[in-house]
């Protein structure tokens, strides 16, 4: 039986934005359903709610994009009872966005968050759940991000890669893409696949799952 992965998209894109990834994990035996919100409009709570809602009806696994991993890991940290296994965090703030609190400083900039900023900009402290996650991070600065976070370090172009660290994880790895380009790479999706089959981004990819 195919393991059911969710797909959660990240701020300003489209559910359809993640069917590249997709398509590469239904090719390695996966079955894969995205989720949908609204995180500027509707904000992060009612997504959080509706995700919730969603995981509660079979087990699954959790691939999910920029301010997704932060409604996902809210989501299981509001519910601790989700049968969920694993979570992939790709380019996630996981612990605050130097780049948010700085568009919050300017009005123009800050109606852009809309109500998802105060879960971008704070992020967690740790994670303690019982859920494996994963934090994929990206060093090819290609982005306006960089302009409201002032970054000293390595960053996608919108998430510094300290940004995507977090007390608790089970792995971390960086790899040569942007914020958006993660959503196409052959290496995020390669990662992604072996942590959903053994908890770690080193290994065999290629096992029966």
């Amino acid at each position: 039986m195919s393991q059911r992965v969710i797909l959660v998209h990240g701020i300003w894109m489209p559910g359809p934005v993640m069917a590249w990834l997709g398509a590469r994990l239904r090719e390695a035996g996966f079955d894969c359903t995205t989720f949908s919100y609204h995180g500027v409009t509707r904000g992060p709570q009612e997504a959080v709610a509706r995700l919730g809602d969603l995981l509660a009806r079979d087990s699954a696994h959790i691939l999910a994009h920029s301010l997704g991993g932060l409604v996902a890991m809210q989501a299981l940290h509001d519910h601790p009872a989700l049968a969920v296994e694993r979570v992939v965090c790709l380019g996630s703030p996981l612990h605050g966005s130097r780049a948010v609190h700085g568009m919050r400083q300017r009005p123009w900039a800050a109606a852009l968050l809309g109500q998802a900023a105060p879960l971008l900009e704070r992020g967690f402290e740790q994670w303690s759940g019982r859920a494996q996650v994963g934090s994929i991070a990206g060093s090819v600065p290609h982005g306006l991000g960089h302009v409201f976070g002032d970054f000293a370090d390595a960053h996608d172009g919108s998430v510094a890669v300290a940004e995507t660290r977090l007390p608790g994880l089970a792995d971390h790895a960086v790899i040569r893409a942007s914020h958006s380009g993660m959503l196409f790479s052959t290496e995020a999706a390669r990662l992604a696949i072996r942590f959903f089959r053994a908890g770690h981004f080193a290994g065999d990819a290629d096992a029966t799952p």
